[in-house]
């Protein structure tokens, strides 16, 4: 697929504001830092030791972009890198950032942020704090640990961080951690081969994917590669599994009101109303699911399949009597 251009920037275009620009690190080694831009002076990022903003990781080449910030536009070229530069999920060869754009070089996210203290004249090396700046370019040092990228998704939400993942084409197994859950999503080459959910082995993995993408907060990490090699992988493409678990949210979301708490037991209404035989395999097959489980959330859990088509399923069963909640 052809390179192409960023988005042209409309919130940087004109008079700079008040406070200045820079590029916050939210993902990468370099997590938490800033890199402030000074108006007029162009940033070249790169392994090498004499470039302004040095990154030293093997993904990153010797000389990797440049990062310019003249007439309050930010303007960026990769400079013909190896694993090449990426905004917003987009490789491009050259073009212009806006307030809140992502960039991708290497196992480093950088997040264009508007109101922090504007840059010192001739700040022209990478610092994130002074006192640590030498312990930064060490940290990267041959036979060190290669990088991991980790990050908030607070700062970057899941959908956004695989539709990265996809462009630049990574491979790795990335967890997700929130406040009662533990999830894995296992990419190769950019696509998704397979999920799961720690201590829940019975979950698919589509349905663990869409439930990790309702995640609102939690942080990452993207870990090595798995080594075993995954029985019946799903091969499938972040954007077709995105379009499809939006899809369900949002139905999910609309069905949500018509649905019994997470933590009800559904059970057979008696008498029943309507005989069992006009029931569909289907209706059916959901009706034995939900007399045998402990809960609304245990038969999401067990249900064969998704968490949409269950909830639908429920629906209809309670709207004709069938079950009733407690």
């Amino acid at each position: 697929m052809p390179d192409r251009l960023a988005p042209q920037s409309d919130a940087l275009q004109g008079v700079l504001p008040p406070k200045g620009v820079a590029l916050r690190f939210i993902s990468g080694k370099y997590q938490g830092g800033e890199y402030p831009l000074e108006e007029g002076h162009e940033v070249l990022v790169g392994r090498s030791s004499d470039l302004d903003m040095v990154l030293v990781e093997e993904m990153v080449s010797r000389r990797h972009a440049r990062i310019e910030l003249r007439d309050g536009i930010i303007s960026i070229e990769d400079l013909g890198s190896t694993n090449g530069t990426f905004v917003n999920g987009e490789k491009i060869v050259r073009g212009q950032l806006r307030e809140g754009d992502r960039v991708l070089i290497g196992t480093s996210i950088l997040k264009v942020v508007v109101g922090v203290e504007p840059a010192a004249a001739g700040a022209r090396k990478m610092e994130v704090q002074p006192s640590r700046r030498g312990a930064m370019r060490q940290r990267g040092a041959p036979g060190d640990e290669a990088p991991r990228m980790t990050g908030s998704l607070e700062e970057i939400p899941l959908p956004d961080l695989l539709q990265l993942f996809a462009a630049s084409r990574k491979s790795g197994v990335l967890v997700i951690r929130g406040e009662e859950r533990l999830g894995r999503i296992y990419l190769m080459e950019g696509q998704i081969q397979h999920a799961a959910f720690d201590g829940r082995p019975e979950l698919g993995a589509l349905k663990c994917v869409y439930r990790l993408l309702g995640s609102k907060g939690g942080v990452f990490e993207l870990e090595p590669p798995h080594e075993e090699p995954i029985e019946n992988p799903l091969g499938v493409g972040v954007q077709e599994v995105l379009m499809e678990g939006f899809r369900q949210l949002d139905e999910l979301n609309a069905l949500r009101e018509r649905l019994p708490a997470m933590n009800a037991r559904l059970t057979l209404r008696t008498p029943l109303e309507a005989p069992l035989h006009e029931l569909e395999p289907a209706h059916l097959d959901v009706l034995q699911l939900a007399i045998n489980s402990s809960s609304f959330e245990a038969l999401l859990d067990r249900s064969p399949v998704s968490d949409l088509e269950t909830a639908q399923i429920v629906g209809s069963l309670l709207t004709r009597r069938y079950l009733e909640a407690k």
